[in-house]
């Protein structure tokens, strides 16, 4: 439940606001941290926040307000930063609205958002596209940090089933061969320091929900970051998808996610999966049947014999879009922070305080 309807509450001997750091990128890495945001507050009665939240953001968009900015000033793409920034930052504040607001009309301006144009001024003036995203939240009063999975400007490549290489996210989503590995151009870019102190601090360590191989595998490919993830002893779990993205994952059940997250790591990462068990209505299938969108199967059997545990809820939100409810997603976050924050005690990493459950 959010925090203002729990007033005073406390997990028992908390000493310290678990940490969460979420991977990932577009819409569904936000929804999750709209959830997570209430917790990041103070307590009321002037304790201290039950959460202390990161989200490490792919760079790799190039197209729509972000592809323009990055190819005239040769900055970052910022939109899924800005998604971000808006998501952790009060739903009501004025300057989250206008952060979002989009120019309709304008020669150079229509199709660019002000917060698109305000990330990139303040990067050409520090000079560090990471240090314009911390002034950015400040200014948001974001309730958490936000970075970059890499400050190198990097292009996505995809090789497809049929043999082709297509490069650029934007012409990867608009593909309809079915996606067989990605890649990073140049190979190999460095992390930022944050990032890697940020996964072995972390009691949870969550990948998506959102596009597999444009907004959650391509962080994977970073130096490192898999390397830090392996290393970590943080619960790391992956919000698995609702419905197939049309070419991208089309017919992926479950399990074949979690194949393409190991596959492109390189090593084994994850040890829960998170699902949803209400069904879409007939309304909503019907919808998104006309773009050849089905739910994702979820093939229990294949999860558990991969090693995997498996968390069912509903995690369903109430509207005529199909997608994941901030508040049901974030509730499941906080409990498996919980189980991590325990391992952490147990491995001396930190004080024992006898966190519990939640």
């Amino acid at each position: 439940m959010p925090l203002s309807s729990s007033a005073g509450r406390r997990l028992p001997g908390l000493e310290q606001p678990l940490r969460i750091l979420a991977i990932g990128g577009g819409t569904g890495l936000s929804t999750l941290l709209k959830g997570l945001k209430h917790y990041a507050k103070p307590v009321l009665g002037g304790g201290r926040p039950w959460l202390d939240i990161t989200a490490i953001v792919t760079v790799t968009d190039d197209g729509g307000s972000s592809g323009r900015l990055r190819r005239e000033f040769d900055v970052l793409p910022p939109g899924d930063i800005r998604n971000c920034m808006v998501a952790l930052s009060e739903d009501e504040a004025l300057l989250s609205k206008l952060f979002q607001y989009r120019f309709s009309t304008g020669r150079g301006l229509k199709g660019h958002s002000f917060g698109n144009l305000f990330l990139t001024a303040l990067t050409q003036l520090t000079g560090d596209f990471a240090h314009a995203i911390a002034l950015s939240s400040e200014i948001l009063a974001s309730s958490g940090r936000i970075y970059p999975s890499t400050a190198s400007n990097v292009v996505l490549h995809a090789k497809l089933a049929d043999g082709t290489v297509v490069a650029g996210e934007t012409n990867i989503s608009n593909s309809t061969s079915r996606i067989q590995s990605i890649s990073l151009s140049p190979k190999k870019p460095l992390p930022l320091p944050a990032t890697l102190r940020a996964i072995a601090e972390a009691d949870l360590i969550t990948f998506g929900p959102g596009s597999l191989f444009t907004s959650v595998i391509p962080n994977l490919l970073v130096e490192g970051i898999p390397d830090a993830i392996e290393n970590s002893i943080a619960v790391k779990a992956y919000f698995c998808n609702l419905m197939w993205q049309p070419g991208e994952t089309t017919k992926f059940r479950a399990s074949d996610h979690v194949t393409a997250i190991h596959k492109h790591a390189r090593r084994r990462v994850l040890d829960y999966v998170v699902v949803n068990t209400r069904e879409v209505s007939e309304p909503q299938a019907e919808n998104y049947a006309i773009n050849m969108a089905q739910p994702v199967e979820i093939d229990l059997a294949k999860l558990r014999s991969m090693g995997l545990q498996v968390v069912h809820e509903d995690l369903l939100q109430r509207s005529e879009k199909v997608r994941h409810d901030p508040d049901k997603a974030a509730a499941v976050a906080l409990r498996l922070a919980v189980e991590g924050r325990n391992r952490r005690e147990q491995a001396g990493l930190l004080p024992k305080t006898g966190t519990g459950t939640l």
